[in-house]
């Protein structure tokens, strides 16, 4: 993994390869209905992308909402590359650069097989278990420090 890096694109850079892993891992693997998996917030959306050489193996994206609010989503590596800290590359950067914008709570929508992972990462689990895309999901929140001066 000591290739890896992790490159930030706006939508209009990234839609073609963040689709392809989105597709293969929430559509193909996980059922999700093709039609759910693009929304209105990709366009707006700051998209993390992490590749293995030439090759675009994970991605996430940071949607900045109302009031130093901010929701990361549509976090997915591929299914033979998980549990090599590709995932944990991905949203470390985009933690850093939520920190950056003076967002002060991040937000998501987590798997509950994902749980774990996110809570390794500070956030905390909030609110019931919910079905998503037919997938049980729980929202979880992370604080972060006022760095703004």
């Amino acid at each position: 993994m000591n290739n890896l890096e992790i490159l930030i694109k706006p939508w209009q850079e990234a839609s073609q390869e963040a689709y392809l892993i989105r597709e293969q891992v929430f559509v193909q693997e996980q059922g999700v209905p093709e039609d759910m998996e693009l929304d209105e917030f990709d366009p707006a959306a700051t998209h993390a992308l992490a590749y293995e050489g030439p090759l675009c193996v994970g991605t996430a994206r940071l949607v900045n909402l109302a009031n130093h609010h901010a929701q990361i989503g549509r976090m997915a590596v591929l299914s033979t590359l998980r549990n090599r800290g590709i995932g944990k590359a991905i949203l470390s950067r985009l933690i850093a650069l939520a920190q950056a914008e003076g967002v002060l709570t991040l937000t998501l929508h987590s798997q509950v097989s994902a749980l774990p992972f996110y809570a390794k990462h500070g956030f905390i689990a909030q609110g019931p278990i919910y079905d998503e895309a037919g997938i049980p999901h729980r929202n979880m929140m992370l604080l972060l420090p006022n760095t703004i001066a």
